[in-house]
């Protein structure tokens, strides 16, 4: 049976190569028929971690790796664009101040 490959977000890159991704999806309601957002969370090995959070990765399932792991980082897809306003500010007001 082929191994099955996803492509998710991560959301938390808290622990050390373990990476919590989750798989966004559009599921049809049953009666009222109106599409409504779910998400899939997996927790992925990413042995070198490469992976941060914001980034748009593809995941292979693998081996179980621990109670909740089972699956694997393949390769980073996008990275993140995370914009940190404070440090901008400060390096704008820092900025002024030389001027």
């Amino acid at each position: 049976m082929p191994k099955r490959v996803a492509i998710g977000v991560v959301t938390s890159d808290r622990a050390t190569r373990t990476r919590r991704v989750e798989i966004p999806r559009l599921v049809r309601h049953p009666r009222y028929g109106k599409y409504i957002r779910r998400r899939t969370v997996c927790l992925v090995h990413d042995e070198k971690n490469e992976s941060g959070q914001g980034d748009m990765v593809e995941i292979v399932e693998c081996r179980p790796r621990s109670k909740t792991k089972r699956w694997e980082l393949v390769r980073v897809v996008e990275k993140g664009r995370l914009i940190d306003l404070a440090a901008m500010r400060a390096a704008a007001k820092a900025e002024a101040a030389e001027a």
